[in-house]
């Protein structure tokens, strides 16, 4: 799947990152990374210790992703690199203004995708921006430009069917913010 997704990538002459995602089968995590970098993708990330990945359920907590984002470097330092779902190029533009390194555009029409990552990169051009979100092998190409840097894919190391589910916290009541 890696090979594949890869070679999807450069035929269109697209210069950026493949990557897999942290959803890995239990107990195989080495092997499944190892099988991304042998079909030459990347590994967005080993384990949860190697970034801080923002979700909605970060936002809601602290309020706004503004917030989530200066709660995460204060706790997890000056050397970790912080990565923000957005769902929409507001929410992107909040992200990396509050300084975040990363700012993936998270299940979005590639043509929104595409118009958001290029202003992303217009008003930020050192943040890296990651298109994730129900993109498969046919459908790769329609997200690829040179506005974005990564694409991830879970189906990389899930080669077979699996339960998509996820802990979703209550939105808190009173809350301002709209994750």
């Amino acid at each position: 799947a890696a090979r594949a997704a890869v070679d999807v990538a450069r035929a269109a002459g697209w210069h950026g990152h493949v990557a897999g995602t942290r959803k890995t089968t239990p107990g195989f995590r080495i092997v499944e990374k190892y099988a991304l970098l042998v079909g030459g993708a990347a590994t967005h990330r080993l384990d949860l210790s190697q970034m801080v990945m923002l979700k909605d359920n970060h936002v809601w907590q602290r309020g706004s992703i503004a917030k989530a984002v200066e709660t995460a470097k204060t706790a997890a330092g000056f050397t970790a690199k912080i990565e923000v779902e957005a769902r929409d190029l507001a929410e992107g533009v909040e992200a990396a203004g509050a300084g975040a390194d990363i700012v993936m555009l998270d299940n979005m029409a590639p043509a929104d995708l595409k118009v958001a990552a290029a202003e992303l990169k217009k008003q930020f051009p050192h943040l890296l921006v990651e298109a994730s979100g129900g993109i498969t092998l046919e459908t790769m190409a329609s997200y690829l430009s040179d506005d974005v840097d990564v694409v991830s894919q879970g189906k990389l190391t899930q080669g077979y069917a699996c339960v998509d589910f996820s802990l979703k916290l209550p939105k808190p009541e009173g809350a301002t913010c709209n994750v």
